[in-house]
């Protein structure tokens, strides 16, 4: 299976040929590399490839399955296309799927759970809701620290593509946002 990267304005096709440990086979577009990849939990990849040694910072940002990814000298903006976001752009004619306060289905599935109630204060990273779709399940996590605004949905209730979930609200303390 093969998925598209967006590095800045150029896509690139990249598709796992063989996978052992941390060796990989991998195919960019037509050129095929042999690469030796290490991954740590604060989102730093260590690189070997023809002899040459890169790491790379990837930074999520609001948006899902985007990313800055940081190199020694510079940075680029990082989109990962895969068969969900491609899915997603053909329904919706490529638009925002998440508002900074708003969860919405990316796609029609079933409601498994609902971690949170009204308000909850949340973090952002905390998991307020998880879908089942297409045989698998995928939990949606807060963009923003906030609270609980309004939940549209119940446990095992269908949802349709695009439909708004939760809304989370940011706390504002004497005109000022409150860091929870």
């Amino acid at each position: 299976m093969s998925i598209e990267i967006k590095l800045d304005k150029r896509i690139a096709t990249v598709e796992i040929l063989k996978q052992f440990e941390n060796l990989l086979e991998i195919k960019v577009d037509d050129k095929i590399y042999q690469v030796d990849l290490m991954h740590n939990d604060e989102g730093i990849f260590s690189i070997l490839v023809n002899g040459r040694s890169f790491n790379i910072e990837l930074v999520p940002q609001p948006k899902p399955k985007h990313y800055t990814a940081y190199t020694l000298y510079d940075s680029y903006n990082l989109e990962v296309i895969d068969a969900e976001s491609r899915y997603l752009r053909n329904r919706t004619g490529g638009a925002q799927m998440l508002s900074e306060n708003t969860i919405v289905s990316p796609m029609p599935g079933k409601v498994v759970k609902i971690p949170v109630s009204v308000g909850d204060e949340v973090k952002k990273g905390d998991t307020l809701i998880t879908i089942s779709a297409m045989k698998m399940e995928s939990e949606y996590k807060s963009p923003i620290d906030g609270k609980i605004a309004i939940i549209h949905v119940m446990e095992e209730s269908t949802v349709d593509a695009n439909q708004v979930l939760i809304e989370i609200e940011k706390i504002i303390e004497n005109g000022v946002e409150s860091q929870i």
